[in-house]
């Protein structure tokens, strides 16, 4: 039978949320585990850039998951769409909101743990919480475990799977969000 017990550091230490204010932080996340994925899924890892991820950082838009003093995942939400797409693809929506740049970090990918849900389960509770209506994103359709987590969550595609001369292929989803009341404050 397969050893479960993690070692006490990896037990005891609490989880929380936060808004990101480092930016190489993140970006260190981001990059390790599209290393890791495209190791993993024999697809290249996308091309990141720092001065992107300093912006999303520097206007709140990045949530970080950590473990203790650990970065163990993040994401971002923004209103304005991160990745190219002709809207006409998705179904009409009032208040959309996007997700991008789902990281979890490489050693918690390795042991089957639940941070991409979680992550992922946050990201859904955070867009109602700011009035979107739909929740947006772009996915490598060839990270299936990824692809599998956002269907059983419910997103559904849009479009066709695209692909580019890099080998990168993407799909763009959406997930209809609880009607909610627009969060004071937020621009949409």
């Amino acid at each position: 039978m397969a050893e479960t017990r993690f070692p006490a550091e990896r037990t005891a230490a609490t989880w929380r949320w936060e808004v990101s204010q480092d930016p190489r932080e993140v970006h260190a996340l981001l990059c390790a585990c599209d290393a890791h994925q495209a190791a993993a899924s024999g697809t290249p890892a996308p091309r990141r850039r720092p001065e992107t991820t300093e912006r999303r950082v520097r206007s709140g838009a990045v949530r970080l998951l950590r473990h203790g003093a650990h970065p163990a995942g993040m994401f971002t939400l923004t209103w304005d769409p991160p990745f190219t797409v002709d809207e006409g693809v998705f179904p009409r929506a009032e208040r959309p909101i996007h997700l991008s740049r789902l990281a979890v970090a490489p050693e918690w990918l390795d042991d089957g743990s639940l941070v991409g849900l979680r992550c992922l389960r946050h990201a859904i509770e955070e867009a109602e919480r700011a009035g979107a209506d739909v929740l947006r994103s772009e996915a490598n359709p060839d990270l299936t475990d990824t692809r599998s987590l956002l269907d059983v969550l419910g997103f559904r595609q849009y479009g066709p799977t695209l692909g580019d001369a890099g080998g990168s292929r993407r799909a763009h989803l959406q997930k209809t969000l609880r009607a909610a009341a627009p969060a004071a404050g937020r621009e949409g």
